[in-house]
Protein backbone atom coordinates (compact mmCIF):
# COMPACT_ATOMS: atom_id res chain seq x y z
CA UNK A 1 0.00 0.00 0.00
CA UNK A 2 1.77 3.61 -1.34
CA UNK A 3 2.11 6.10 1.61
CA UNK A 4 -0.25 9.48 0.84
CA UNK A 5 2.25 12.07 -0.64
CA UNK A 6 2.92 15.55 1.63
CA UNK A 7 1.11 17.40 0.05
CA UNK A 8 -2.18 15.23 0.53
CA UNK A 9 -1.59 15.07 3.74
CA UNK A 10 -1.19 18.47 4.52
CA UNK A 11 -4.28 19.24 2.37
CA UNK A 12 -6.62 17.19 4.34
CA UNK A 13 -5.17 18.24 7.84
CA UNK A 14 -5.77 22.00 6.70
CA UNK A 15 -9.17 21.14 5.40
CA UNK A 16 -9.44 18.72 8.84
CA UNK A 17 -8.73 21.57 11.07
CA UNK A 18 -11.67 23.63 9.31
CA UNK A 19 -9.44 25.63 7.23
CA UNK A 20 -11.44 27.16 3.81
CA UNK A 21 -10.30 27.38 0.62
CA UNK A 22 -9.08 30.91 0.86
CA UNK A 23 -7.35 30.18 3.76
CA UNK A 24 -5.77 27.20 2.32
CA UNK A 25 -4.73 29.28 -0.51
CA UNK A 26 -3.59 32.18 1.33
CA UNK A 27 -1.17 29.39 3.84
CA UNK A 28 -0.02 27.75 0.15
CA UNK A 29 1.74 30.92 -1.06
CA UNK A 30 3.17 31.73 1.59
CA UNK A 31 4.81 28.60 1.81
CA UNK A 32 5.89 29.36 -1.83
CA UNK A 33 7.19 32.23 -0.78
CA UNK A 34 9.27 31.22 2.29
CA UNK A 35 7.30 32.97 4.97
CA UNK A 36 7.19 30.37 7.47
CA UNK A 37 6.54 33.21 10.55
CA UNK A 38 3.48 34.15 8.34
CA UNK A 39 2.45 30.74 8.17
CA UNK A 40 2.51 30.66 11.47
CA UNK A 41 0.68 33.45 12.13
CA UNK A 42 -2.15 32.82 10.38
CA UNK A 43 -2.18 29.13 12.09
CA UNK A 44 -2.52 30.68 14.87
CA UNK A 45 -5.15 33.12 14.40
CA UNK A 46 -7.09 30.57 13.01
CA UNK A 47 -6.67 28.24 16.66
CA UNK A 48 -8.00 31.73 18.55
CA UNK A 49 -10.91 31.79 16.54
CA UNK A 50 -11.44 28.04 16.83
CA UNK A 51 -11.14 28.27 20.32
CA UNK A 52 -13.30 31.31 21.01
CA UNK A 53 -15.88 29.26 19.32
CA UNK A 54 -15.51 26.51 21.83
CA UNK A 55 -15.71 29.12 24.66
CA UNK A 56 -18.86 30.17 23.36
CA UNK A 57 -20.25 27.02 23.25
CA UNK A 58 -18.78 25.96 26.27
CA UNK A 59 -21.22 28.88 27.75
CA UNK A 60 -24.22 28.18 26.05
CA UNK A 61 -23.55 24.79 27.60
CA UNK A 62 -23.41 25.96 31.12
CA UNK A 63 -26.79 28.18 30.99
CA UNK A 64 -28.63 25.11 29.80
CA UNK A 65 -27.21 23.13 32.61
CA UNK A 66 -28.03 25.82 35.30
CA UNK A 67 -32.20 25.69 33.06
CA UNK A 68 -32.19 22.48 33.59
CA UNK A 69 -30.90 22.20 37.05
CA UNK A 70 -33.63 24.67 37.89
CA UNK A 71 -35.96 22.76 36.47
CA UNK A 72 -35.05 19.87 38.31
CA UNK A 73 -35.09 21.68 41.47
CA UNK A 74 -38.88 22.67 41.01
CA UNK A 75 -39.83 18.93 40.64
Amino acid sequence: MGEIPEMTRLLRNLKDAGCDEAMIQKYLQLQKEGKRQEQFRLLSLHRASLLDQVHVSQNRIDCLDYLIYTMKQEC
